[in-house]
């Protein structure tokens, strides 16, 4: 077995990590490590990347199902709705040049980082959550836009779905989570069709990628109960930052490549560094919540 699908494999067990972990995140990395680790072409790597969280996250619902973190009439309404976006990303997708595919997907990312950053309240046990009440128009025209997104650059989009979910319906946080690996699942196999009308994928690598994935999601939801959230989201954010930098360093043309990776590293090294260390760093959430 080559290097690089040895290496392939065991980044994958981290990408189906964060899933587990996070309800959402991994497949933002997933993408360019099927890009510039696997050698594969942007489109593929969309793809299967596309498969890969989709298979990933259908697991994940199993586990949260059997917790009674799944609200189905919420999900299955989003996700439907979801699909249809996905299939029409895929499709626009699948005929744009690779270079413009990876330039959306770094701002992707970077937006990802940010949203992931900034301080986050967790939506209070509210009245809704148990009734599953929802915007069906909201929810339809979210479902479409973050759908869209999905398919076109292969991002899972769970990071744009947990705080709709939240808003829509009043869900808490654990059903929030377990409901978009509903939604993330559906449109990442819609996604997948639409980019298989022009798209074919090597399935002996997939599925081995993906059996890795899965594995590494199922870890993660075993060590949930172990590691602060708020510690895992805080760190995977500034790391997609350094990341999305990085995929625009790779795909810009010189002399704003190194330029960008060189500022962009900087800054993301900067921002960890107080985070980690400066006791009132401005970079911090503003408040988070106290231990009990």
């Amino acid at each position: 077995m080559e290097f690089s699908l040895i290496l392939t494999v065991g980044l994958a067990v981290l990408v189906g990590l964060t899933l587990g972990l996070l309800g959402g995140g991994g497949s933002i990395l997933m993408v360019p490590l099927l890009t510039y680790v696997a050698g594969m072409e942007p489109r593929e790597a969309i793809a299967t990347s596309l498969f890969v969280v989709g298979v990933t996250s259908l697991t994940g619902v199993v586990t949260h199902a059997r917790a009674g973190n799944v609200r189905w009439r919420t999900g299955l309404v989003f996700g439907a709705a979801g699909m249809v976006g996905a299939f029409l990303g895929g499709l626009l997708g699948g005929h744009l040049p690779g270079t413009l595919l990876m330039v959306a997907f770094a701002l992707m990312m970077v937006a990802t980082a940010v949203a992931m950053m900034r301080a986050k309240k967790k939506p209070a046990a509210g009245t809704k959550e148990g009734r599953d009440a929802i915007d069906l128009r909201r929810a339809v025209l979210d479902g479409l836009v973050v759908g869209a997104v999905t398919g076109l650059v292969g991002a899972g989009g769970g990071f744009l779905v947990v705080p709709a979910l939240a808003l829509l319906g009043g869900l808490a946080m654990p059903a929030a989570v377990g409901t978009s690996l509903l939604v993330i699942a559906m449109k990442s196999f819609a996604g997948l069709t639409g980019y298989m009308a022009s798209v074919s994928l090597d399935w002996p690598m997939v599925l081995m990628i993906t059996g890795a994935a899965v594995a590494g999601s199922l870890l993660g939801a075993l060590l949930t109960s172990h590691v602060p959230e708020a510690v895992l989201r805080q760190g995977f954010g500034v790391f997609v930052l350094a990341m999305g930098v990085l995929v625009l360093a790779l795909e810009l043309p010189s002399p704003f490549g190194p330029a960008l990776a060189v500022i962009g590293a900087a800054l993301a090294g900067l921002v960890l560094l107080c985070r980690l260390l400066v006791e009132h760093c401005p970079l911090r959430p503003l408040r988070t919540q106290s231990r009990g």
